[in-house]
């Protein structure tokens, strides 16, 4: 449990691929492939919720696309997390562009601001589903707070670096991520439920 931030199970894991990256960017190969792993299961979480079945070849132009501009990316492990979570989107717009189908528009950001929303039913609904049960599940959310969800949760961004990766205002963000999140626990039927579960979202097992 981190006091009011993440939990130290990621803080270490951002230690972790931190390290990998600064590695990998003096040309270790096998710190790359480091990186890769710690990412990727969320990366792919992301873009199965972006572009269905089609999330493995995007997720491929997206690390070509990390891997050629890796010597340019300067931050931490949460920065590199959003720093390619920033590419897979980009691929994932150009990919759904390119078929043609326009991502819904967010309606979002006039009149939500001022929500806070406590973060116990978010806790709870993450902590009660699989990865891919989610995904499947945040398909079926708006956009926009898919979209927040996938990365507050899957991808495991703060409110102001998934904000950073949409384009929008970390409040917009939070309160997408809020309402998605309560709309899921509705789904679920797990508002009563308490945090026995030690899994989250983004590992499985």
């Amino acid at each position: 449990m981190g006091q009011g931030g993440e939990p130290r199970r990621l803080r270490a894991y951002d230690g972790e691929l931190g390290a990998a990256v600064a590695r990998a960017q003096e040309g270790d190969e096998a710190a790359f492939a480091v990186a890769y792993r710690l990412v990727q299961p969320g990366l792919l979480g992301y873009l199965r919720g972006l572009v269905g079945d089609d999330a493995e070849d995007v997720a491929s132009e997206a690390w070509l696309e990390i891997a050629r501009d890796l010597g340019r990316f300067k931050g931490d492990g949460a920065g590199f997390r959003g720093w390619s979570a920033t590419i897979a989107r980009h691929r994932a717009l150009d990919h759904l562009r390119r078929q043609k189908v326009r991502p819904r528009s967010s309606a979002l950001e006039q009149d939500v601001l001022d929500l806070a929303g406590p973060h116990s039913t978010h806790d709870q609904a993450l902590e009660s589903i699989s990865t891919e049960h989610a995904v499947e599940l945040v398909r079926g959310l708006p956009r926009d707070q898919a979209e927040a969800v996938l990365l507050r949760v899957v991808v495991g961004l703060d409110a102001p670096a998934a904000a950073r990766v949409l384009g929008k205002r970390p409040g917009a963000v939070r309160t997408a991520a809020y309402r998605g999140l309560k709309r899921l626990a509705k789904q679920l039927g797990v508002e009563g439920v308490t945090d026995g579960g030690p899994q989250t979202l983004g590992e499985s097992k």
